[in-house]
C-alpha cells in the first residue's frame, strides 16, 4: 500500500496536470481536454487540437503554469450529479464519454475547481492549493490514441513531472540522464542482442548474442529447479477456446488474447499463459497424495494482445517467455511450498544483487469462486509472510481472478520499481478442471495449485539487466567473454589455436582479424562491453604468458594461460559479479 509520502506526491502531480491543462486552455482556447492522470514518473495531459504545438512552446507553457502556481489558488473538490457535470462540459465529447461511464456505474461525478478559474472532471486526489508544487518540468510531446485504441482519434500528449522540492527535481533529472545512457531500447540493438520490427509489434527478434543470455538464464534456472524436483513440460501453443472457457480465461481475459477464427464457430487461441495446459497434464492420470507436491514447469513462448500505446521495448511486449511452474499441493503443504519458492527467489535475485519486496494482491472485483475460499487463501498467504519475516505490503484488489498472489517488486539501479516474478495461490482452477488426488484415507480430494514465476517475463528481466549493468554483463552472462585481437594476418593462426583452447574449456571467444588498427579494435571491444581483451602480435606470440586487458581498465596484466583459464572458469562457475 502506498505510504503517505507517495500519496502526497501522487496528489501533487495530479494537481500539476490540472495546472498544465489550465495553462493550455489560456494559451490555446480551442483545445479540447481529454484526460490527464498522475503517473509514477510525473503526469501527462491528452488533448485534441487542430493547430500545431511543439516542444519549442514548452517555455511559454511553463511560464503560464508558474503564474498559476504563484497565485496559490485553492484546489477544491465538489461532488455533483452527472446531469450537472454534463452542463459544465457540454462542448467536450471526451468528458461526456467519461460521464457515460460514471452514469453506468450509478455514481455521482466529482470535479475539482482551481479557485474559480478552472474546473475539470476528476476523481483526485489533489494538493490543497496550486502553491504546493515547488518544482516542475515539461518533458516531451507525443501522439496518443484516445483510450490507447488505434481505432480512435490520435490526440496530442504532453508529459511532465513535478516535485515538492527543487532538489528532488534536480535529482530526478540526473537519474533520467543516467537512464538514457542505460536505455535497453538503444543498448540492445547496439550490442547485437535483439531488435524490434514494425512487422511484429512488441515481438522481439532475439539475435545470437541475446539468445546466449536467454539460454544462460534458463540453464541456471533449469539446473536449480531440477535439484528441487521440478519437471519441465512442453505444451501446445494453440488451443481451442473451450480450454479457456473451462479455465475462466475466456470470460476474464479474452480481450488480451490473440484469437484465430477457424470457421464453423471453431475458434483457437494463441496461448497467453501456461496454467490451463498444466491442468490438462494433471488430468491425464490418477494421483495419490504421495506424488504431491507435483511441480510442473514450462518455458514456452506466450502471446498477449496489448494496445499499441502500451508497448515499451522489452518491458511491455506481446510475445515473451517466462520461467513458469504450476505446483499441485495438498492444503497442508501450501506453507512449506511457499517458503521454498521464496527461498528460490532470494537465491536468484541475490545473484544479480537485486533487492525486492512482496505485494500481497487481494480479491479483485472480477474474482472467480466464493468469498470464503478467497478469505482463507488471503489469510494463509499473509500468515506465511509474517511467519517468515518477509517485507511486504497489501495491494487491494491486485489478485488474479482465480486467487490471491504475491508479486515480486524489484528495485533497479536507478531506484525504479518493477514487477517481475509472481506467486499465486489458486483453489479455483483445480475445481473447474475437476482435478483430484487420493489422500491417505483413500478419499478423493481437490488439490490446490501454486502458479509461480521467478524471473517473470524473460524479456522484461533481460531489459532490467541491460539497464542495471549498462550492457556490461557479468562474465557468465556475457555473450562474448574473451576477444582475441589479431595485429595482422601473420598472427591469425596463433589466435585460432588459442581460441580453440578457450572453446574446449567452455569459454565463449571471438577472433577479430579485421583490417583496422589495434586501437580501433580495442575501442570497439570496450564499446561492446567485452570482459577480456587479448591483443596478439609478435611480442605476445613469443611470450610464455598471456597479456590480458580487463573491461574497464587500461592496464595490461601478464598471466599464465592455465592460471587465466582457471580464473575465468571460477568466475563463471560462481556467477560472480567480479567484473
Amino acid at each position: 500500500m502506498p505510504n503517505s509520502k507517495t500519496n502526497e506526491l501522487w496528489a501533487l502531480r495530479h494537481s500539476a496536470e490540472h495546472i498544465l491543462t489550465q495553462a493550455m486552455l489560456k494559451l490555446y482556447p480551442s483545445i479540447k481536454m481529454a484526460m490527464g492522470p498522475a503517473t509514477d514518473e510525473g503526469f501527462y495531459f491528452d488533448f485534441d487540437y487542430e493547430g500545431k504545438i511543439s516542444v519549442d512552446d514548452f517555455p511559454k507553457i511553463e511560464k503560464e503554469m508558474a503564474k498559476i502556481i504563484k497565485a496559490d489558488w485553492p484546489i477544491i473538490k465538489k461532488e455533483t450529479s452527472v446531469a450537472e457535470a454534463r452542463k459544465l462540459f457540454k462542448d467536450n465529447e471526451y468528458k461526456q464519454e467519461w460521464l457515460d461511464e460514471i452514469e453506468a456505474r450509478h455514481e455521482k461525478a466529482t470535479v475539482y475547481w482551481t479557485g474559480d478559474q478552472f474546473v475539470d472532471l476528476c476523481a483526485g486526489p489533489h494538493a490543497q492549493s496550486t502553491g504546493a508544487i515547488k518544482a516542475f518540468k515539461l518533458m516531451k510531446l507525443a501522439g496518443a490514441y484516445w483510450h490507447g485504441d488505434e481505432k480512435n482519434k490520435m490526440l496530442s500528449r504532453i508529459y511532465g513531472t513535478a516535485f515538492g522540492k527543487k532538489n528532488e527535481l534536480a535529482e530526478y533529472l540526473k537519474l533520467l540522464t543516467e537512464a538514457e545512457k542505460r536505455d535497453h531500447k538503444k543498448l540492445g540493438p547496439q550490442l547485437g542482442l535483439f531488435f524490434l520490427d514494425e512487422t511484429a509489434p512488441g515481438m522481439p527478434y532475439w539475435l545470437p548474442k541475446g539468445t546466449i543470455i536467454i539460454n544462460e538464464l534458463l540453464n541456471f534456472w533449469r539446473s536449480e529447479h531440477a535439484k528441487r524436483g521440478y519437471q519441465e513440460t512442453i505444451t501446445p501453443l494453440l488451443n481451442k477456446k473451450s480450454l479457456y472457457e473451462t479455465s475462466g480465461h475466456w470470460e476474464h481475459y479474452r480481450d488480451n488474447m490473440f484469437i484465430c477464427d477457424m470457421g464453423e464457430n471453431n475458434a483457437y487461441c494463441v496461448k497467453p499463459m501456461n496454467c490451463p495446459n498444466a491442468m490438462t497434464i494433471y488430468q491425464q492420470t490418477k494421483h495419490s497424495y504421495r506424488e504431491l507436491p507435483l511441480r510442473l514447469s514450462d518455458c514456452d513462448t506466450l502471446h498477449r494482445h496489448e494496445k499499441s500505446g502500451e508497448l515499451s521495448g522489452l518491458l511491455r511486449v506481446q510475445k515473451f517467455a517466462q520461467d513458469d511452474a504450476h505446483i499441485f499441493v495438498t492444503e497442508d503443504q501450501i506453507s512449506s511450498e511457499y517458503k521454498e519458492i521464496l527461498d528460490i527467489a532470494k537465491l536468484f535475485y541475490s545473484i544479480f544483487n537485486i533487492k525486492f519486496k512482496l505485494r500481497l494482491g487481494t480479491r479483485p472485483d472480477d474474482f472467480m469462486g466464493d468469498i470464503q475460499t478467497w478469505d482463507r487463501a488471503e489469510k494463509e498467504l499473509e500468515q506465511i509472510l509474517i511467519d517468515n519475516k518477509f517485507d511486504y505490503f497489501i495491494g487491494q484488489g491486485e489478485g488474479a481472478f482465480y486467487g490471491p498472489k504475491l508479486d515480486i517488486l524489484m528495485d533497479d539501479c536507478l531506484g525504479r520499481q518493477w514487477q517481475t516474478g509472481t506467486i499465486q495461490l489458486d483453489f479455483q482452477l483445480p475445481r473447474r478442471f475437476n482435478l483430484k488426488y487420493t489422500d491417505k484415507n483413500s478419499q478423493e480430494k481437490t488439490p490446490a495449485v501454486i502458479h509461480r514465476v521467478i524471473y517473470g517475463s524473460l524479456e522484461r528481466f533481460v531489459a532490467i539487466l541491460i539497464e542495471n549493468f549498462a550492457g556490461a554483463f557479468p562474465l557468465w552472462l556475457s555473450p562474448t567473454q574473451i576477444v582475441l585481437i589479431s595485429v595482422g594476418n601473420a598472427h591469425l593462426a596463433h589466435c585460432q589455436k588459442l581460441a580453440e583452447e578457450f572453446k574446449q574449456r567452455g569459454i565463449r571467444v571471438e577472433i577479430w582479424d579485421e583490417n583496422e588498427t589495434v586501437g580501433n579494435k580495442i575501442r570497439k571491444a570496450a564499446n561492446q562491453k567485452i570482459p577480456y581483451m587479448l591483443v596478439i602480435g609478435d611480442k605476445e606470440i613469443a611470450s610464455p604468458v598471456l597479456h590480458v586487458r580487463q573491461r574497464g581498465s587500461d592496464k595490461v596484466e601478464e598471466i599464465a594461460q592455465d592460471k587465466f583459464i582457471e580464473h575465468v572458469k571460477k568466475i563463471i562457475q560462481d556467477k560472480s559479479q567480479e567484473l
